[in-house]
């Protein structure tokens, strides 16, 4: 048995060459796979139920995909649809298929996976006993108040809602919140391929070309699989797949490198070979290890106020060696003139710590820094009142030996102080038991000219 699966990017809307397209329609794929989103540009675009990637780009790059998988009569898999899935953002890439599908010489039949999960559901779970962990050490167990606190909460689904969704034979699937791995590893499971070796296929074809060197997020890979092993490449002849690149990609968003967790259990890594065939990469040895427990990771987020950023720059050695008791008095200033509290200040240091913070390694000293006050009130006049005294504190600082009166920092923008409006935290984090894999996400097929 042979599946061939074609990852055309990384995410829906960062693009691809149409070469590699067509290159990759020439080996006959069984499926496109496509990844829609991620929780790497954090809560916010969750809280606020909007993508994080443009219609436009989404809707270009969605019109070639479409038109490809009914023209081979290829199943077109997407998941984490809108960016991050809930049902504002699969609502929305509903209207985007809908417009691309007038478009087409068909309109393709769609099943639609939904991934939200309703506090009271929730609540019930934990009181029924179900298991649930924390993902992170320190988040301590999920309460009743983060999940009522939650304005938006979606479970990361596994395969077996996509296994459902095939078997409706949808030209389109959509699906909610899911694992990266899910479209791509999908059509291969549910034709008896080896578990382990389909979701570790998947892990590498997840983000296109990445694992390819050199490495593009708007690029393809083609991954094929055949009995004890599987076969990756990518679509574009500028690139190739190496031992490293692919075995890089295998250690992607990993804690544990012989260890991948998904939804009922975890691909054991340890023995895994890697081979190198000309521009490809074969693998062999990933095993599939089923867990007595089927758990999905469970994502909400809650307000946690309204934003104001405000960036400057300096390069005064003498301001910069003083920067850390400057920016200390400024917010004093702004603790005494707001005394009631009710907003947060984070403030990073780009050109000195800004990434690693403490644990910067280097150490050496900076002729110049960008500094990046963010401030999170709970009002947006708060916000901007707070934001305005630290720059005015920053800009006009002194201190004994101090050269000039005109300004310690530039701004490089005006306005300054930028309102970037409402602001989000990751409220819910945890792993939950469900009694069944379709507890959630059982798909449903969507009609033509129903609302989405």
């Amino acid at each position: 048995m042979e599946v061939r699966v074609l990852s055309p990017t990384a995410i829906l809307g960062y693009g691809f060459p149409m070469e590699s397209l067509k290159r990759g329609l020439g080996w006959e794929p069984d499926v496109i796979g496509v990844d829609a989103g991620s929780t790497d540009p954090g809560p916010y675009y969750l809280g606020e139920g909007i993508p994080f990637v443009e219609d436009s780009n989404v809707e270009r790059d969605l019109y070639y995909l479409l038109r490809a998988s009914l023209e081979h009569g290829i199943p077109l898999v997407i998941s984490s649809a809108g960016g991050s899935g809930a049902r504002p953002h699969v609502e929305r890439f509903l209207r985007i298929l809908g417009r691309v599908a007038e478009k087409m010489p068909r309109r393709p039949r769609v099943a639609v996976i939904w991934s939200d999960v309703d506090s009271d559901w929730l609540l019930s779970k934990i009181k029924s006993g179900a298991q649930v962990e924390p993902l992170e050490p320190g988040l301590g167990p999920l309460t009743e108040e983060a999940i009522r606190g939650s304005s938006r909460m979606v479970a990361q689904l596994g395969v077996e809602p996509f296994i459902e969704a095939l078997k409706t034979n949808a030209d389109v699937v959509v699906g909610g919140r899911a694992v990266d791995v899910a479209p791509f590893a999908a059509l291969p499971i549910a034709r008896g391929a080896d578990r382990g070796l389909a979701l570790h296929m998947a892990k590498i074809l997840e983000c296109g070309a990445i694992a390819a060197e050199p490495g593009s997020g708007s690029d393809g890979m083609l991954g094929i699989l055949r009995g004890t092993e599987f076969e990756v490449r990518p679509l574009n002849p500028a690139r190739k797949a190496t031992i490293v690149s692919v075995a890089e990609h295998s250690l992607y968003e990993r804690t544990d490198p012989y260890r991948e967790y998904l939804p009922g259990g975890y691909v054991d890594l340890s023995a895994v070979e890697y081979e190198e065939a000309g521009d490809s990469v074969i693998v062999r040895g990933a095993r599939w290890v089923p867990l007595d427990r089927y758990m999905v990771k469970i994502e909400g987020v809650r307000l946690a106020g309204y934003r104001v950023v405000t960036i400057a720059g300096a390069r005064d050695p003498d301001f910069i060696s003083r920067l850390d008791d400057i920016l200390g008095e400024a917010e004093e200033r702004a603790r005494r003139t707001y005394p009631d509290g009710g907003y947060e200040v984070y403030t990073r240091v780009y050109g000195r710590d800004a990434i690693l913070g403490p644990s910067e390694p280097e150490g050496k000293p900076c002729h110049e820094v960008c500094i990046l006050i963010e401030v999170v009130a709970d009002t947006p006049s708060k916000a901007k009142g707070v934001a305005s005294l630290l720059r005015a504190s920053l800009l006009h600082a002194g201190w004994p030996g101090r050269k000039t009166t005109a300004g310690n920092v530039a701004f490089p923008l005006s306005p300054s102080d930028l309102y970037a409006g409402r602001a989000y935290r990751w409220s819910v984090w945890h792993l939950v038991e469900l009694s069944d894999p379709l507890e959630i996400g059982a798909p449903v097929s969507w009609e033509w000219g129903e609302e989405p």
